[in-house]
């Protein structure tokens, strides 16, 4: 029963997972991230809600993988070579000033933009995998692209910056 129920979750996320992931950390942790990812799902199977809700709560379980696997390589990186540092992001060539803007957002803002925008979450949704509360999310949200709208603006031209948040298109 407990097999069948996670194989069924495994289907349902675990793309989607991957997705949120490759967006997140470099090609060579996506695998290993998504790995603790599904043994979290998989030890708190019964904790799991229905697979109709389930992808936010798991986006808060795959971001909770991420920050601990981030930590560690953090620690690791201090022991080999305290200057050294990789990014945590992979960033297109195509969109240098949309990651830009991006960099001016704090780290919580910049999660919750994102789900919003590339992973397509409803404030509700992104509360559940952030922790945050539903009008937290819809004020940090508004604000942010806010301050988007602000940072394109500077470099595209006063209507192409505000479009271009307020769509969450090329996000």
């Amino acid at each position: 029963m407990r097999e069948q129920r996670f194989e069924a979750l495994v289907r349902a996320v675990g793309e989607p997972l991957h997705r949120y992931l490759v967006r997140r950390t470099d090609p060579a942790a996506v695998d290993d991230v998504l790995a603790e990812t599904m043994l979290v799902l998989w030890r708190r199977i019964d904790d799991v809600p229905h697979l109709d809700d389930v992808l936010p709560w798991c986006y808060g379980v795959a971001r909770g993988c991420l920050a601990n696997a981030r930590r560690a390589e953090r620690r690791r990186l201090r022991l080999v070579d305290r200057l050294a540092r990789t990014p945590a992001v992979s960033e297109p060539a195509e969109h240098v000033e949309l990651y830009d803007a991006l960099r001016t957002l704090g780290e919580l803002d910049r999660e919750v933009v994102m789900l919003w925008a590339w992973e397509g979450l409803a404030p509700q949704a992104i509360a559940e995998a952030t922790g945050l509360t539903p009008n937290a999310v819809s004020i940090r949200l508004h604000r942010a692209k806010k301050k988007l709208a602000v940072q394109l603006e500077r470099k595209n031209g006063a209507t192409a910056g505000q479009e271009r948040v307020m769509r969450g298109s090329e996000l």
